[in-house]
């Protein structure tokens, strides 16, 4: 019964404290050891997660509140004029708020399982232009070519508003990393059992040992962790859950400084 105690023991301890349980036999003692030491590390593993989740959105919601506070602090204290140019400023502070606990709100949702999907039969070339037709404009301002290939008899099942919110993640991210002179194409084409939706850029790109971690939630290619680029750090991991939602599945290819390729795969 030695053996099972000590089961029993580790079973009680507080999260974060388990101590690996020793395997001291194949039998069926020994595969329990195994399997409560495997639930142990995955518990640990979640914990440390939720940490580091908490930490993230007290970081991305504490900047623009500091904003917002030394702003209305300062127009108090007569140091600014509520002008029209800082109304402006906090308008676009709190319009970064509400972003990010939109954000935050669909990843709960998926992460509970009560996202809710509307699919219906769609278009998939005249989604893909007016998504593009979207960001056109932004491309522009950034002296990036834009260009959209994709047949026009593809079809797809899925619920327009999410689709083309994935779809706007990803180009906007291309068009934010690639440089005046650059190019982003956005194409659709069917492959065996499913639809394939690519953006492509050649812009910065994503080091090898970074594509690991870009569907990870706050995570950012600046170590600084800077908003410069702009973005909340939940694009892509929105990206993931609405494809995951669908049935799909999304990958990522990259070569720095020459090209990157966002696939968002489909079932037919």
């Amino acid at each position: 019964m030695r053996p099972l105690r000590a089961l029993a023991q580790a079973a009680r301890a507080p999260s974060g404290r388990h101590l690996p349980v020793p395997v001291t036999a194949k039998d069926e003692t020994g595969h329990l050891a195994a399997a409560l030491n495997d639930l142990s590390e995955r518990r640990e593993r979640t914990d440390e997660q939720r940490r580091v989740m908490v930490s993230d959105i007290a970081h991305e919601l504490r900047t623009p509140l500091t904003n917002i506070r030394g702003w209305l602090d300062a127009a108090q204290d007569g140091l600014a004029e509520p002008d029209a140019d800082l109304l402006a400023s906090l308008q676009e502070e709190a319009g970064l708020l509400q972003h990010i606990v939109d954000d935050l709100q669909v990843l709960a949702a998926a992460d509970a399982g009560t996202l809710r999907l509307h699919p219906r039969v769609l278009d998939l070339r005249e989604l893909v232009e007016q998504t593009m037709s979207a960001h056109r404009a932004t491309a522009r301002a950034g002296g990036v070519e834009t260009a959209v290939l994709a047949p026009g008899s593809l079809t797809v099942t899925a619920d327009p508003v999410r689709l083309r919110q994935v779809l706007g993640n990803l180009l906007s991210n291309a068009i934010r990393h690639t440089p005046p002179g650059g190019r982003v194409t956005l194409g659709a084409r069917r492959v065996p059992g499913a639809v394939a939706i690519e953006v492509r850029d050649t812009g910065c790109g994503i080091g090898e040992e970074d594509l690991p971690r870009v569907f990870d939630r706050f995570w950012r290619a600046e170590r600084s962790r800077s908003r410069r680029t702009g973005g909340s750090g939940l694009g892509l991991s929105i990206v993931r859950q609405l494809v995951r939602a669908h049935g799909g599945d999304v990958l990522v290819r990259s070569r720095p400084y020459e090209e990157t390729v966002f696939t968002v795969r489909l079932p037919c």
